[in-house]
């Protein structure tokens, strides 16, 4: 099983990495320009893919690694990037404003609309169904030691990857619409509604 997810996950690992390398320099060279929303959507898929590069780095050894310690340690990592992952504060009137402000087609708006609350509803069903490991095992700061083995031994890896698939679900589908977004963001009068913000905003 380890050599068969090493190989079908190589492709996207390269997928993952050269995306998050486009992505990257997009932002850094938009960091100090004029421009508004451009940078807020690609700031939003770089959160994406920060979380989901990390997720990738350990996720063979959450699911196959000898050693079952290893495995639930891993896989509490994976559970917890998910579980305190606050893109709340990259999303809401951001991405209202960014929209707007790119005036992005109604039915490309929904799309991205739609990923976010997909991955929402992930984040809820983490929050419900793993409550418990968080507070008892985070930086392991429940001091009843046996509550902290007893949520670490109990814990399903299978279903912690299963909220995994689901979050990459959602996270897939903003980032297969963010091409499009950035196009529009690129579009002539797309660019003028940014400037002509920025100079407000200054006013």
């Amino acid at each position: 099983m380890r050599l068969k997810l090493g190989f079908s996950e190589r492709k996207r690992k390269r997928a993952l990495e050269g995306a998050f390398v486009t992505i990257k320099n997009l932002t850094i060279e938009l960091e100090h320009t004029q421009l508004e929303a451009t940078p807020t959507i690609l700031n939003m898929a770089l959160y994406f893919l920060l979380a989901e590069r990390d997720i990738q780095c350990v996720k063979i050894d959450a699911l196959t690694h000898p050693d079952e310690w290893t495995r639930k340690l891993l896989a509490r990592f994976v559970l917890l990037t998910i579980y305190e992952w606050d893109f709340k504060q990259i999303t809401g009137l951001r991405l209202k404003d960014a929209l707007d402000t790119i005036q992005a087609p109604e039915e490309l708006r929904a799309s991205a609309i739609a990923s976010l609350r997909k991955v929402r509803a992930v984040q809820r069903k983490a929050h419900t169904e793993f409550a418990e490991l968080r507070n008892n095992t985070i930086a392991h700061r429940n001091a009843d030691a046996l509550a902290q083995y007893r949520a670490i031994r109990n814990l399903n890896v299978a279903r912690v990857f299963e909220i995994v698939v689901e979050f990459y679900k959602g996270a897939d589908e903003f980032i297969e619409v963010l091409p499009q977004l950035i196009a529009q963001s690129r579009t002539i009068s797309s660019l003028i509604g940014q400037i002509e913000k920025s100079r407000e905003l200054k006013v």
